[in-house]
């Protein structure tokens, strides 16, 4: 039967779909037709994998009609890693015996094709690899560098190849042909200079001051809230976000997998790397495009640095500096933790489950402090009111703590956080939250307070009797919202985790809305968060 079927795996932003590559070789008109909407980079895969098929030794049946079919036919493809499923697809399907063609049962096939027969490795295998294994595929065949990213998923039979003529030999049972190495990807980072890793060195303990600041970042790192940092330049906000990293408890196996992927995605999974285990930190500048940072790209859309800051920490400095589309475009990730990118046809949605940390100043110059006797401020009024307005209140609105970091003064050296914790002493306790939150949502979509949803913190984990008509009495003064409200409730869980006390009684929502305010918190809280 002239007739085979071979599998890949298309991906539309992190979602993979199962593609079967279906090949008839038949009698009729001569001619190679590829259909199933593929992409210009499928359909040159003809040219491509004809001179492939013939330089690695095998005979193409140039004097028999060959129809490729992508199916699903309405889903778009995009892609050079379709070459090695067409190439092996019309040799099993001209191949008079039925062996090729049984064996390409269970088994997914990603790699491109150079015109002698080489594979060349391609972005987005780890992401393929987990779309194959969660619909049922036994076995991969990838790149010879990217073996080792494939075999990250669990349960997954992964074969690394150098050519075709190593596939079709493995597929037949026979003697595995030499081959000359495979190119790793080189689309990723290439440059490294010293002090790159410089924030693997930073601790808090190297921050004197600020613990009302000290205390929200806490705060937000346990419960992996959304944060905003005001204050006047130079006061330490920067410095603050940076040593967030160094509080956050190492990702999980379920994390680190869908980090990677982000990674593979992005194509800046160097082959050596294997599964990231830290959490990331990105920092963008504010003149950034909204393609680097929300995804996107011509050719083929790639994830942003939302995306890559993917159960990590993604910090905006100097905020209201970026684009009001940008600033806009926040809004849908900051709520639901991820991306959407639609242009035309085609619709990529990426994760982007990170802690946002916002900074900004009070004032274009960033000298203006409200309660100075003096102020350095070149601003005028209208300004300051200018500056402040660039913060889209739906945006703001969507921020669980802001805190307001001033300058360090002189009677701080004497105050009883005149020694200030180190990372590790902080990370304790965040790790402890985050354990508390876990068993506190076993089977749940979501790990921690921030993803909790208001109906499920309301209806299982409601807030004392008294708490509770507290809030309600805050909602209908107007003093919040009902999404402030709820983001509050979540806020108090955190709060509470962080105490080790098994609910959010008054107190930790006293503590919550100040946190949600930007109002200065209780001095007895923060003698009681730095005593640990």
């Amino acid at each position: 039967m002239p007739f085979a079927t071979a599998r890949c795996i298309s991906l539309q932003g992190a979602i993979g779909h199962l593609i079967d590559v279906q090949v008839d070789v038949s009698q009729g008109m001569i001619a190679t037709n590829l259909v199933g909407r593929p992409d210009a980079s499928i359909n040159e895969a003809k040219d491509r994998c004809r001179t492939a098929i013939t330089n690695s030794g095998f005979e193409f049946p140039v004097t028999r009609r060959v129809t490729i079919l992508l199916s699903p036919a309405d889903l778009p493809k995009r892609g050079t890693h379709f070459d090695l499923s067409i190439a092996v697809g019309v040799l099993a399907a001209a191949d008079k015996k039925e062996h090729l063609r049984e064996a390409l049962a269970g088994t997914v096939m990603i790699g491109e094709l150079t015109l002698d027969g080489r594979l060349r490795a391609v972005p987005g295998v780890l992401a393929m690899t987990m779309a194959a294994c969660a619909r049922g595929m036994k076995r991969v065949f990838v790149p010879e560098p990217q073996s080792r990213e494939a075999a990250l998923v669990p349960g997954m039979e992964v074969y690394g190849f150098r050519s075709l003529a190593q596939v079709i030999a493995h597929l037949r049972g026979a003697e595995i042909p030499d081959a000359e190495p495979v190119d790793v990807n080189t689309s990723g980072a290439l440059l490294s200079w010293r002090g790159d890793s410089r924030l693997a060195e930073v601790d808090m303990a190297d921050l004197n001051g600020m613990a009302d600041a000290r205390y929200g970042m806490e705060v937000a790192a346990a419960g992996g809230h959304h944060l905003m940092l005001t204050g006047p330049k130079g006061a330490g906000k920067t410095s603050l976000a940076e040593r967030i990293p160094g509080i956050l408890p190492d990702l999980t196996v379920e994390e680190s997998l869908e980090l990677t992927a982000v990674c593979s995605l992005s194509g800046v999974l160097d082959s050596d790397d294997g599964l990231i285990t830290r959490r990331p930190f990105f920092a963008p500048h504010h003149s950034a495009s909204r393609t680097s940072l929300l995804g996107g790209g011509t050719g083929r859309v790639r994830p942003g640095e939302l995306s890559r800051a993917h159960h990590g920490v993604l910090f905006l400095d100097e905020f209201p500096h970026f684009t009001a589309d940008i600033i806009e475009a926040l809004r849908q990730p900051l709520e639901s933790g991820e991306v959407t990118i639609a242009r035309g046809e085609e619709t990529a949605t990426y994760p982007a489950r990170g802690m946002f940390v916002l900074a900004c100043n009070p004032c274009p110059c960033g000298e203006y402090v409200a309660d100075a006797v003096r102020s350095h401020c070149t601003c005028d009024e209208v300004k300051r009111r200018n500056y402040r307005g660039k913060l889209s209140g739906p945006v703001i609105d969507r921020i669980d703590i802001t805190r307001h970091v001033r300058p360090l003064g002189p009677h701080e050296k004497d105050s009883p956080f005149e020694r200030p914790e180190g990372s590790v002493a902080i990370r304790e306790r965040v790790t402890a939250a985050r354990r508390r939150q876990e068993q506190r949502y076993a089977g749940r979509a979501w790990r921690v307070n921030a993803m909790a949803p208001g109906a499920a913190l309301r209806d299982e984990w409601p807030l004392s009797p008294a708490a509770t008509a507290k809030l309600d009495d805050t909602i209908h003064a107007g003093r919040l919202t009902r999404r402030g409200a709820t983001r509050v409730h979540r806020l108090a869980w955190t709060v509470a985790d962080l105490a080790g006390v098994a609910g959010p009684g008054e107190g930790e929502l006293e503590t919550a809305m100040q946190l949600r305010t930007g109002e200065p918190l209780r001095l007895d809280v923060l003698t009681r968060a730095v005593a640990g």
